[in-house]
């Protein structure tokens, strides 16, 4: 029994160790990929570009959008301090909310390089033997992940109320 509460701390230490510099690099990787999508500027091609390996293109989608609860709150304690029961009626109420996604991906039979990946390894801090090192399985793991490896993908690049 000691044997095996050892085992299981000794992998929770082990995963614990993983998890710091994936969730490091989780960081890193969120806040490079929503700076690039942000500086985009399709504008010159009615935010639809077409390349020669990759496409971009912006939408803007118009949702509704239920109130915070702070929002919620604060309207009912001013318009309605004794009514308890009409804060469910004001969560409730809803508000036109945009959305703008930029959607992207690489070009049908069309893909990145190698050197397209290492580049972005390097900007993350690995050095270049570390990098070309890691790529291939890298790659390979992220493949089985992404079973589709030309699927379109979006980001979130502008969210106003």
């Amino acid at each position: 029994m000691t044997n095996q509460l050892e085992n299981k701390i000794v992998q929770l230490v082990a995963v614990d160790r993983l998890y710091v510099p994936a969730s490091s690099l989780d960081g890193k990787l969120k806040r490079m990929r929503s700076k690039l999508a942000k500086d985009l500027d399709l504008s010159e091609y009615q935010n639809d570009f077409e390349g020669e390996r990759v496409y971009a293109r912006i939408e803007e989608d118009n949702k509704l959008k239920a109130r915070k609860i702070s929002e919620a709150v604060q309207e009912f304690s001013t318009e309605y301090p004794k009514y308890g029961k009409i804060l469910k009626g004001i969560i409730d109420q809803k508000r036109d909310e945009s959305e703008t996604h930029l959607y992207f991906g690489t070009n049908p039979e069309r893909s990145l390089t190698s050197q397209d990946y290492l580049k972005v390894m390097v900007s993350l801090g690995f050095t270049e033997h570390a990098a070309r090192r890691i790529y291939p399985e890298m790659m390979d793991f992220s493949r089985k992940l992404n079973r589709k490896r030309n699927e379109e993908r979006s980001i979130l690049i502008n969210n106003e109320d």
